[in-house]
């Protein structure tokens, strides 16, 4: 029994020893981001990037959220922070709801043209952003929301409805049409149905298409750039203002800070929320 124990044994410390190897080189960007962080500009100038800070300290954390200059604003990405939350959370509420909807009336009901709308969804969601932003600027600024927080909302929305639709779709498909019949019988309509039957069964893909979204719209620059305004810029393009600048003394603490101030919400959401994910996933999210 021992002599069998042994080789399997060996191989799953060989198993780890390796998956440890992976991830350490795959972690070593990420720490040492954080490393520059929590140096000083004369200890970053001084010694190698791979050397740890000699007096960690969290200055040019202070500065990054309240006194770094994006263009001739000095006030810091705490302001495109909550401008990204002011954007995140209506988008992401109607985004996912909207696409519970659609996919819910696409999969159970015969609605007519559901075909031709699901194919035209389907190729909305390949469609490249670069294609349609012109037009979507000339709309916007027609019905007059350009620049403005419903114009970067609604943006935001449309871009992810084909998406929306069809994880929803596909995971609504995958359910016994005899609980759309049952709740028929006891006189239920489309918004019953969909209100008291359909979302309770659908908290794991509800959770997988919210961090999905949450992490798309958060992440988003290009967007947030064209139509959300100079007043309502999310933390992305402050980012970059910071990143980018060509004046003055560059730095790369603070920068490195801002950039993991930027990144620590979608991270937050995976570690909090990462097991509904995965079992949102084998639950039929991607089951057609």
């Amino acid at each position: 029994m021992s002599a069998v124990a042994a080789p399997a044994r060996i191989g799953r410390l060989g198993l780890y020893a390796f998956l440890a190897a992976t991830a350490l080189f795959f972690a070593i960007p990420l720490l040492v981001v954080i490393s520059t962080s929590l140096k000083s500009l004369n200890e970053i100038r001084d010694f190698s990037i791979f050397v740890p800070p000699s007096s960690p300290d969290l200055a040019a954390w202070w500065k990054a959220w309240h006194a770094a200059c994006t263009g001739l604003n000095c006030g810091g990405v705490h302001v495109g922070f909550w401008n990204s939350v002011r954007i995140l959370i209506p988008s992401v509420t109607l985004s996912v709801l909207a696409g519970a909807l659609n996919g819910y009336a696409l999969s159970l009901w015969r609605v007519p043209g559901a075909n031709l709308i699901l194919l035209a969804l389907l190729l909305g969601a390949f469609i490249p952003y670069q294609v349609i932003l012109y037009p979507l600027v000339k709309i916007t600024s027609t019905i007059g929301i350009y620049s403005s927080l419903p114009g970067i909302i609604a943006v935001h929305i449309l871009f992810s409805l084909p998406v929306m639709t069809l994880l929803f779709r596909n995971f609504y498909s995958g359910l016994p049409d005899e609980l759309v019949k049952a709740a028929r019988v006891d006189g239920a309509g489309f918004w019953r149905i969909f209100v008291s039957v359909m979302l309770p069964l659908s908290i794991n893909i509800l959770i997988v298409a919210t961090i999905l979204q949450t992490t798309g719209i958060w992440n988003d620059y290009l967007l947030g750039l064209i139509f959300a305004g100079r007043e309502n810029q999310p933390m992305t393009v402050q980012l970059n203002a910071i990143a980018t600048t060509s004046t003055g003394e560059i730095e790369y603490n603070v920068n490195m800070a801002a950039a993991l101030l930027t990144a620590l919400p979608p991270l937050f959401v995976y570690f909090v929320s990462g097991r509904f994910f995965v079992r949102g996933i084998t639950a039929g999210a991607v089951k057609g």
